[in-house]
């Protein structure tokens, strides 16, 4: 759903600031499903395996619903923020959309087959969650974990990170933050590489998308575009183009209920694949 990162890692998703922050989205709604990217189906297909029944958990405006309407899977939609759930009624209709929070999951007992979370696991207090994702799902069930990054070996996205203030690289933390626990087992990985087409000014809508952009001040805002748009004109690899090649690593983390020895998660797991290296900013 949301940015991992502007100022480091999440250290406390219930703090009112970032409670603040996160429904910050829900004004930028529409030009967040716009300017966002969605997820592979290959990358999701290995995210939840044979499960039928899917909750999508902090699911936004539907990028991930999408993903996994187009595998066939019967979704459900929880998200606390309601302007993002109007959108996603439009960009997946059928879906049912709940309001409710990872803490506080709003469904019955053993009820899916999957716990799914685009881009929104820095949000959750892992210590609530992690025992309310296990209740909801049935025994077996899988807890699934994905982020879109954009791949900085790209030099014009590295500087474009520079200029948005993305402060660290994401490849060397997510292992650091990707940690669930028991009931849960170890942990597998998977990435996937591919690139996705966008527009020179979708390109600067998904940067007004962000969490850092949305509650940055007007002047800030302007400068952060102002600058964009100059490296946009004058990088060697994108100087004029209207159309962009903008690379991206989909990372994906899944565990299952009751999975492993003991219930013992592991970081980093038995299924890793793609380049880790130089991965950066997040969607």
């Amino acid at each position: 759903m949301l940015d991992a990162q502007e100022s480091g890692l999440v250290v406390d998703p219930g703090d009112p600031a970032m409670q603040h922050t996160a429904r910050s989205f829900g004004a930028a709604a529409s030009v967040y499903h716009h300017s966002r990217p969605g997820y592979p189906v290959e990358a999701i297909a290995w995210l939840i395996g044979d499960a039928v029944r899917v909750l999508d958990l902090g699911a936004g405006t539907g990028k991930l619903s999408e993903a996994l309407v187009a595998l066939d899977r019967e979704v459900i939609a929880v998200d606390p923020v309601e302007e993002m759930l109007e959108e996603l009624e439009v960009a997946v209709p059928g879906v049912p959309r709940i309001l409710g929070t990872a803490e506080d999951i709003p469904i019955e007992n053993d009820s899916v087959d999957a716990v799914v979370a685009g881009q929104a696991w820095h949000w959750f207090q892992p210590d609530r969650a992690v025992p309310e994702i296990a209740r909801v799902l049935r025994p077996g069930g899988v807890l699934g974990l994905v982020w879109n990054s954009r791949d900085i070996r790209a030099d014009w996205l590295r500087q474009a990170g520079e200029i948005m203030h993305e402060r660290h690289d994401a490849s060397s933390t997510f292992e650091s933050y990707v940690q669930i626990g028991p009931p849960f087992g170890m942990i597998e990985e998977h990435a996937v590489e591919w690139t996705e087409r966008m527009s020179r000014a979708r390109f600067l809508d998904l940067v007004r998308s962000r969490s850092y952009f949305i509650t940055a001040p007007a002047a800030a805002q302007a400068t952060t575009i102002a600058a964009l748009e100059t490296l946009l004109t004058t990088h060697p690899d994108v100087a004029g183009a209207d159309e962009l090649d903008v690379p991206y690593i989909t990372r994906c983390f899944r565990a299952r209920l009751g999975g492993g020895e003991d219930g013992e998660s592991g970081g980093g797991g038995s299924d890793k694949s793609g380049s880790d290296e130089g991965v950066g900013g997040d969607a």
